[in-house]
C-alpha cells in the first residue's frame, strides 16, 4: 500500500493574526479568523476555485476573534459560531454579517475553544454550543434559548481557577446523552456527562491540554485524542470505564514541540491529523487490539489500548500551525492557518485506500 501523501496546493500571507478556520459546509469555501495588529477582529471567507482561492467577503469587527464552529448549525442557514478575546460568544449570518444573529457575554475573559453539536445534519438532540475561557469556566449554550447557559461547569470559590483551552462534545449518539471534554492549562481533563449534569471522569496528563476530539460526535464515544503542550499527544478509548483505572489510552510523542490540534478525518474515524508548534503536520492511524475489553480479578470490565502508527508528517511552516479543518465533502482536502500568517489549503491523497 502506498503511503498517503500531504501536498500544499495554495498558501497565502495574510496581513494579521490568524487563529482558525472552518470550511462552510457543503462549498468550496471556508472562514478564517484572527485578529488585526489594531486589536480588531478579522473574519474572512475565501473560495477554492482553478487552483487559488479567492476572497469573497473581508470583515473587520470591534473585538478579536479567537475560534469559531459550524457546529451546531443548520446546512440551510450554515451560521458560524465564535468566541472572541472579550468573552462574547456570537452566531452570525454569513450572508448579513453587520450585527450576530445572537450575541451573549459568555465569560468575563477571552473565550479560547468553541465546539458545536446538534447542527450540520449530525447527531440527535438540540443545537448546543460549548466555549471554553481563561476564566475557568465551560458552558453550554443552546443558540434557541434566551441568554443563560444551559449549563456550566465551573470550580467552586475555594478551588483554583484553571485556564480552559480545549473542548469538545460527545456522545450524542440519542436526543437524550451528551457528554463534553474539556482540557486545562494544568493538564486536567474532565468528562461532564450534560444528561446527568455531573463529572463522568476526570485524569491529569501533567501537561497542558491544547486540544481535544472525539474521533465522532453522533456515536457511543469511541475514542478522544487529547494533545498537550509538551510534544505528546493521548488517545482514550472511551468505550470501556472502569470503576476505578478509568478508561485505557496510550500516550505518543511527536512534532518535538507542542501538538496544537487533533483533527479526525470525517471520512474515517481512525485517522487523523495533528498539528505542531514546529509548525509540522502528522497523519496517523488508530489500531484496535485484538480484544477491546478484558475482565479483571472481580469480573468488571476494563478497556484495552491499541496503537498509532504515523502515516505521513511534513513541515509547512516555520510557526505553530494553530488552525486545522478537514472538508467534509471532498476526502483529503483541508485547510489550515498558522502563525506565519500564512493559510493553506492542502490536499492529503490516498485515503480511501486505509
Amino acid at each position: 500500500m502506498e503511503k498517503p501523501q500531504i501536498i500544499s496546493h495554495v498558501q497565502k500571507s495574510l496581513n494579521y493574526t490568524l487563529f482558525d478556520t472552518r470550511w462552510i459546509p457543503c462549498s468550496a469555501k471556508f472562514v478564517v479568523l484572527g485578529n488585526h495588529a489594531r486589536g480588531t477582529g478579522a473574519l474572512q471567507i475565501y473560495e477554492v476555485s482553478h487552483g487559488d482561492v479567492t476572497l469573497l467577503k473581508d470583515i473587520e469587527k470591534s473585538k478579536a476573534f479567537k475560534c469559531g464552529t459550524f457546529g451546531a448549525s443548520s446546512l440551510q442557514q450554515r451560521n458560524l459560531a465564535t468566541g472572541n478575546f472579550e468573552g462574547q460568544m456570537q452566531i452570525w449570518d454569513l450572508e448579513s454579517t453587520e450585527l450576530p444573529v445572537y450575541s451573549v457575554q459568555g465569560h468575563t475573559e477571552i473565550i479560547n475553544c468553541i465546539d458545536g453539536v446538534g447542527g450540520m445534519g449530525v447527531g440527535e438532540g438540540a443545537p448546543e454550543i460549548v466555549t471554553g475561557s481563561r476564566d475557568g469556566a465551560v458552558k453550554v449554550w443552546d443558540p434557541r434559548q434566551k441568554k443563560d447557559p444551559v449549563a456550566t461547569m465551573e470550580p467552586s470559590a475555594n478551588e483554583t481557577r484553571r485556564d480552559c483551552w480545549a473542548v469538545s462534545f460527545g456522545h450524542a449518539y440519542n436526543a437524550y446523552d451528551r457528554c463534553v471534554a474539556a482540557g486545562y492549562d494544568n493538564g486536567d481533563v474532565k468528562l461532564f456527562d450534560l444528561r446527568n449534569m455531573s463529572l463522568r471522569w476526570e485524569t491529569n496528563l501533567k501537561n497542558g491540554v491544547c486540544g481535544l476530539e472525539f474521533d465522532r460526535k453522533d456515536i457511543n464515544m469511541n475514542k478522544l485524542v487529547a494533545t498537550t503542550l509538551e510534544s505528546k499527544f493521548h488517545v482514550f478509548d472511551m468505550r470501556t470505564q472502569h470503576p476505578t483505572k478509568g478508561f485505557a489510552s496510550l500516550s505518543e510523542k511527536a512534532h518535538s514541540s507542542t501538538v496544537w490540534t487533533p483533527r479526525h478525518l470525517p471520512q474515517n474515524r481512525d485517522v487523523f491529523m495533528t498539528t505542531g508548534g514546529n509548525g509540522s503536520l502528522n497523519l496517523w492511524k488508530y489500531n484496535y487490539p485484538a480484544k477491546r475489553v478484558e475482565k479483571d480479578n472481580d469480573g468488571k470490565e476494563y478497556g484495552i489500548a491499541g496503537t498509532v502508527s504515523m502515516l505521513q508528517n511534513i513541515t509547512m511552516s516555520t510557526q505553530p500551525i494553530c488552525g486545522f479543518d478537514w472538508n467534509v465533502d471532498k476526502m483529503g482536502l483541508c485547510v489550515c492557518t498558522s502563525f506565519d500568517q500564512t493559510l493553506r489549503v492542502i490536499i492529503v491523497t490516498k485515503l480511501n485506500q486505509l
